[in-house]
C-alpha cells in the first residue's frame, strides 16, 4: 500500500503555483513561470523553471479548461514567464529523489499530456504556438515540440537542447529523440551531435537544422509570435461566438481501498493485488439537442464519464503501485449507451461534442498504455455496448460469461459505429482494427452483426470475446486466470503486454511509449543512471559520474 501522500490530479486555475493563463480573442498564452518553492514533494527546488509532475497536473488542467470553457481560442501560445530562460525541463533533483516507478510514471503522464496538444491540434483545431524566449533544455524543449510550430528567439544567447545523454545518462523522457527525427525531419547525424552535446544549437544553426521553425531578433519577437498565432487561428474552426463549459469539481470520494464517483467506482482488493473498476450507463433520460447538451454542461453524462474515468484511471496508476490486475465491469442498459452514441455521432461536428468525443479517446488511451493487466468481466446487467465496448476491447482478455437456459439474464454486448473508429488508438486504428490485424473478412463479419446483441457463444464465435465460459465453470476459471496473473512477475507482464497492445503500425506515438516502456524504464535502473556514481545521481555534487563501460 502506498504510504506517501496521495497524489490529486484535480486542480483549477485558481491554485495554479506555476502556470498563467491569459486571454485575448482567438489567442490564449500560457506562461510558464514555475514557483521554485512549491513543488509536489519535498527534496527539491524547481529552479530555472523546471518542471515536477505537479507543473504537469496543472498544464493538463490548463489545456482541458481552454478546450472547453473557452471555444474561441484557436491559438494557444506557450511561453515564459521569467528572463532568459523558457523551460530547463524535468527537475534532475526531483529524479534524482524519486523511485523508479515515480520517474516512469512522471515521463507517461508527460508524454500524454505533449501528446494531447497534437491530438487536439489533429482532431479538433486547436493550435499550439511555442514562443521560446529563453534557453529550453530537455523536457523544456520537449514541451515545445509537441506543439505545432516553435520561434525562438534571436538573442545570441537562447538555444535549444536534449542534454539528457551526455549530462544524465538517460534518454529524453518525453519523445525528444522522435519528434526530433519523425515529426521535425532532422537529419539523423544533425540530431546525433544535438543529442549528445550539453550547449545546445541556437540561432539560424536552429533554423537550419529544423529544429525550430522560425527565429527572431528580441525586438520585433512579440510582434512575430502574434502574428504566427493569428495566422495558426485562421485555419481553426473553433468558434468564435462558442458558449464555454465551466469544468466544475468532480465529486469523488476516497476511501481506504474505494474510488467513488457519480458514474465510475474503483473497488480495491488488496489481498489480491487488483481493483474492479465498474462504468455505470447513464440512469436518466439524455439530452439529444445541441442546446441541451450546452444547458447540461459538464454535467451531461458522456464529459463527465469521461472526467471521472480519466481522474480513476490517474489516481490509480499513481498511488496504487502494488495493484497490478484492473478488471473492467459496466452496469446498467445497453439501450441507454447507444443512445448516448447515437447522440454523439449526430452532433460530432460541434465543437463541445467534438471536444467530449476527443476526451473520451485520449482517456481510452490512457487504458492502453496503462501498465496494468487488464480483464473485463461480461456479467448478467452489464452494458458493454458501442463506447463501453471500447473498454472490453482495451482489454488484455475477455471474460463473457455463457447462459444457454436463462435467456433473459444472459449478459450481452453490442458493436456499434462507435467501434469502428471514433475512439482511434495512439496506432491510428480502431480497436476492432488492431484486433483483427484489420483483416476485413474478419471485420466484415463483425459488421454485419453490428447493432445485434450478442450472447458469450456469438461474440466468442466472432472472435469478439477471449472465453465463454457457462455458469458451472465461471468462478473457478475467472478465479484461475487471476490468480495465474498475480503470479507472474510484474516487470514481464508490463512488457508483454505492452507489446502485444501494440500490435498493429508503429508511428510516432508507439515509438515513444514503445521506448518509455522498453528503453527508458532499463535505462532508469542501470547503475550508469542511479547507482551511487550514476550521471542522475551525483549531478550537481560537483562529482564525475562513474560507468561500467560494457555495452549490454
Amino acid at each position: 500500500m502506498t504510504t506517501a501522500p496521495r497524489v490529486d490530479y484535480q486542480t483549477d486555475p485558481s491554485r495554479y503555483k506555476h502556470l498563467k493563463l491569459t486571454f485575448d480573442g482567438p489567442v490564449a498564452t500560457l506562461a510558464v513561470d514555475i514557483d521554485e518553492n512549491a513543488g509536489l514533494r519535498p527534496g527539491y527546488k524547481l529552479k530555472l523553471n523546471s518542471y515536477d509532475l505537479g507543473v504537469d497536473i496543472e498544464l493538463n488542467d490548463a489545456v482541458n479548461r481552454i478546450r472547453f470553457e473557452h471555444p474561441e481560442v484557436r491559438t494557444v501560445v506557450v511561453t515564459s514567464g521569467k528572463d532568459r530562460v523558457f523551460c530547463s525541463g524535468a527537475n534532475i533533483f526531483m529524479l534524482g529523489v524519486s523511485s523508479h516507478a515515480w520517474k516512469v510514471n512522471f515521463c507517461k503522464f508527460t508524454n500524454e499530456t505533449r501528446n494531447g496538444l497534437e491530438d487536439s491540434s489533429r482532431h479538433s483545431g486547436l493550435k499550439f504556438l511555442a514562443a521560446v524566449n529563453g534557453a529550453c533544455a530537455g523536457g523544456g524543449y520537449e514541451l515545445a515540440l509537441a506543439c505545432d510550430e516553435i520561434i525562438l528567439v534571436d538573442d545570441r544567447a537562447s538555444a535549444v537542447s536534449l542534454p539528457e545523454v551526455p549530462l544524465l545518462g538517460v534518454l529524453p523522457g518525453t519523445g525528444g529523440l522522435t519528434r526530433v527525427t519523425d515529426k521535425r525531419h532532422v537529419r539523423h547525424d544533425l540530431a546525433d551531435i544535438f543529442c549528445t552535446t550539453t550547449e545546445g544549437v541556437r540561432g539560424q544553426r536552429a533554423k537550419d537544422w529544423r529544429l525550430v521553425d522560425d527565429i527572431a531578433k528580441p525586438a520585433v519577437f512579440a510582434q512575430k509570435v502574434r502574428e504566427r498565432a493569428l495566422a495558426l487561428a485562421a485555419r481553426s474552426d473553433r468558434p468564435a461566438d462558442g458558449r464555454g463549459v465551466a469544468l466544475t469539481p468532480l465529486r469523488r470520494g476516497v476511501d481506504a481501498d474505494a474510488l467513488r464517483y457519480e458514474h465510475v467506482s474503483v473497488e480495491i482488493d488488496r489481498a489480491a493485488r487488483r481493483a474492479t473498476f465498474i462504468v455505470r450507463a447513464p440512469s436518466a433520460t439524455q439530452p439529444r439537442t445541441l442546446g441541451a447538451i450546452a444547458e447540461a454542461g459538464a454535467a451531461w453524462y458522456p464529459l463527465q464519464l469521461a472526467r471521472e474515468l480519466d481522474d480513476a484511471i490517474l489516481s490509480m496508476r499513481t498511488n496504487e503501485l502494488d495493484i497490478g490486475t484492473w478488471l473492467i465491469k459496466t452496469e446498467g442498459e445497453a439501450a441507454d449507451v447507444l443512445a448516448m452514441d447515437a447522440t454523439l455521432l449526430a452532433h460530432k461536428d460541434h465543437w463541445l461534442v467534438r471536444e467530449t468525443i476527443g476526451l473520451l479517446r485520449r482517456t481510452l488511451a490512457r487504458l492502453d498504455v496503462s501498465s496494468r493487466s487488464l480483464f473485463a468481466l461480461i456479467e448478467p446487467g452489464s452494458c458493454f455496448a458501442g463506447t463501453f465496448l471500447e473498454l472490453a476491447l482495451a482489454c488484455d482478455r475477455s471474460y463473457h460469461l455463457a447462459l444457454p437456459d436463462d435467456e433473459a439474464r444472459a449478459p450481452k454486448i453490442t458493436v456499434a459505429e462507435a467501434n469502428f473508429g471514433l475512439y482511434p488508438m495512439v496506432t491510428g486504428q480502431s480497436r476492432l482494427g488492431r484486433r483483427f490485424y484489420d483483416e476485413q473478412p474478419a471485420l466484415e463479419a463483425v459488421r454485419a452483426r453490428a447493432g445485434q446483441p450478442l450472447d458469450a457463444d456469438a461474440a466468442h464465435a466472432l472472435g469478439l470475446v477471449t472465453a465463454n465460459p457457462d455458469d458451472i465453470d465461471w468462478t473457478d476459471e475467472v478465479r484461475i486466470a487471476l490468480e495465474e496473473r498475480a503470479a507472474m512477475s510484474p516487470d514481464a507482464l508490463t512488457g508483454m503486454e505492452a507489446n502485444l497492445r501494440f500490435n498493429g503500425p508503429e508511428n510516432m506515438f508507439t515509438r515513444i511509449f514503445g521506448r518509455l516502456t522498453a528503453w527508458q524504464n532499463w535505462i532508469f535502473q542501470r547503475p550508469n543512471a542511479v547507482g551511487e556514481k550514476g550521471a542522475l545521481k551525483v549531478y550537481g555534487k560537483g562529482d564525475k559520474a562513474a560507468f561500467d563501460w560494457n555495452r549490454v
